[in-house]
């Protein structure tokens, strides 16, 4: 369907900006949350798509493959919002596993599908990431680390569905004094 190969076009250009203005590097997590039902144009949690799902993930594996970046995808709010993300990544920055099997109906299409497409998928409750990825309004802000910074990119649609993006930077500290390199982001 040509639609969908629009779409991972879409997602993978967008991931392309994103790593590239965020200055993403290896071992770093890229979280993404994502609405199908919004891509397709409708309401957020009522139209889930696999096959919209698979298009999105097309878009992100070679960006996350060629940045060797962890990817963490959201779930839906009736799994609290909890991620799909690689053991590895649990390991390397102590995240807590929960039990749970995301699906279609409860966690939603594109984390169904990270679990079966990620080498040895678990699923964490939370993580804090240097990066992100927004399709569709499904509000990944607190799974960012705590200085979140807006990343502009034309069109800011993936489909129908609204797309932010935020890189990350560390909290500046200290008072009149201080120095501060500059940052790698901008």
């Amino acid at each position: 369907m040509d639609d969908l190969a629009i779409i991972t076009g879409q997602v993978e250009q967008a991931a392309r900006h994103l790593g590239e203005v965020a200055g993403l590097s290896p071992g770093q997590i890229l979280v993404v949350g994502c609405s199908t039902s919004e891509v397709r144009g409708h309401k957020i949690g009522t139209a889930s798509n696999l096959e919209v799902a698979e298009a999105v993930y097309r878009g992100l594996e070679p960006v996350v493959r060629e940045r060797q970046l962890f990817l963490a995808v959201q779930c839906c709010e009736h799994l609290n919002r909890a991620l799909v993300v690689e053991r590895a990544a649990a390991e390397r920055y102590n995240l807590e596993v929960v039990w749970v099997v995301p699906h279609l109906r409860a966690g939603g299409a594109l984390a169904t599908v990270a679990l079966g497409k990620l080498d040895d998928p678990v699923v964490v409750e939370a993580v804090a990431a240097h990066a992100g990825m927004d399709i569709g309004d499904t509000l990944i802000g607190m799974h960012l680390r705590r200085v979140a910074v807006p990343v502009r990119y034309e069109p800011r649609r993936v489909g129908q569905a609204h797309l932010t993006m935020a890189r990350t930077r560390p909290r500046l500290i200290g008072g009149e004094r201080a120095r501060y390199a500059p940052d790698p982001g901008k």
